[in-house]
């Protein structure tokens, strides 16, 4: 039977990574890849940034992780791990020659630099490919994860595995791992580099995080994927709802004005405390009261994957294209980009979806 609450979590979710973005794009607080904001002043829209970005990627690493464990029940490891390949490694390889360049090419004008200027053609377009990466780090993480998991399956068997199950998610115990899983969330966040060197590829281990998005997307498969663990996060939504609303709002009310990206701020007992009670309440909620679906949820359920993969190439070039040769107000840029995001990229995508060799670039699909 199909857990529709997973479904409707990730696109939520998706389209949660979609509204960040626009205020991301036009943040003041020194967050890297925006284009700048509107002065000095503070700028009250970014507490989105605060409230959303300390949970909503670890989040979708565990439903990739409980959904591997359902796909890993139906299919051999060969034939899923196959489909992965297809489905994330393409978009994030292929794709980024045949789609991305264009992101990467508005890219490289927000960072404002004439660097590019004096550099060959053909050149200059493997370097807009590379800066069109940009969201897609998340499915290259995904298909490196995918390969992890494999490899740990070789090694931990999965009768092993059923029968730790049975003891650890029995009585109280169940609520002890869930605690100390939260350390596990703290203890990511200490991998990152805390003083990254400009010359080094730093930088890029700090985006990627590999070590603290791993974290959450084994336990999804280990953890998360166990119908008891599901059962009670759907009983205790409301109180985790509650304590996470309590330390957001104890968080960014003492860090407002902070770069909220930087290493030193994401591993503050604080922010992770936050980023965890807000991946258990949003799992025990969706649980306890969307685990239904209709026919916009099983559309977005369908298409949430495509429209994440465009969806960036409407902010970088309208919001840049504003910005840049515009003088409107603030206000309306962010409502025409708002807009803009949630009706261009699926149209984008349904436009894609429909020509067969891009189709197979772009999404990794058949």
């Amino acid at each position: 039977m199909r857990k529709y609450w997973i479904d409707n979590l990730r696109w939520v979710t998706v389209l949660l990574v979609l509204l960040y973005h626009v205020v991301y794009f036009y943040n003041n607080k020194g967050v890297f890849g925006g284009i700048g904001g509107f002065g000095d002043g503070p700028q009250y829209q970014d507490v989105l940034m605060y409230v959303l970005y300390p949970w909503f990627m670890p989040l979708l690493f565990i439903l990739a992780g409980i959904s591997a464990r359902y796909a890993l029940e139906r299919h051999s490891a060969k034939e899923w791990f196959k489909s992965r390949t297809r489905k994330l490694l393409v978009p994030a390889t292929v794709g980024l020659l045949v789609f991305q360049w264009m992101s990467g090419y508005f890219n490289t004008h927000v960072a404002g630099t004439d660097v590019l200027a004096a550099v060959p053609q053909p050149v200059k377009f493997i370097l807009w490919a590379f800066s069109g990466i940009g969201p897609l780090w998340f499915i290259q993480d995904l298909w490196l994860f995918s390969l992890i998991l494999l490899l740990i399956r070789k090694c931990i068997p999965r009768c092993a595995a059923k029968r730790f199950e049975k003891w650890a998610y029995t009585g109280i115990l169940p609520y002890v791992w869930i605690f100390l899983m939260g350390v596990l969330f703290w203890i990511g966040e200490q991998t990152l580099v805390f003083n990254p060197r400009p010359e080094s590829l730093d930088g890029l281990w700090n985006l990627y995080k590999p070590v603290f998005y791993v974290i959450p997307f084994l336990l999804g498969y280990y953890v998360f994927s166990c119908d008891e663990v599901q059962e009670i996060l759907g009983k205790a939504w409301i109180a985790l709802m509650a304590l996470a609303i309590v330390s957001g709002t104890l968080l960014t009310v003492t860090t407002f004005g902070q770069n909220n990206t930087t290493p030193q701020y994401l591993s503050t007992p604080l922010n992770c405390l936050y980023g965890w009670l807000m991946c258990l309440a949003m799992m025990g909620w969706f649980k306890a009261k969307f685990d239904k679906t209709n026919a916009f949820a099983a559309y977005m359920t369908r298409s949430s994957f495509g429209i994440y993969i465009v969806h960036y190439l409407v902010i970088a070039s309208l919001g840049y294209m504003m910005k840049v040769y515009t003088q409107l107000p603030p206000v309306a840029m962010y409502a025409i980009l708002t807009v803009a995001v949630f009706t261009l990229s699926p149209l984008i995508y349904e436009l894609i979806r429909r020509i067969p060799v891009l189709r197979w670039c772009v999404f990794g699909e058949k």
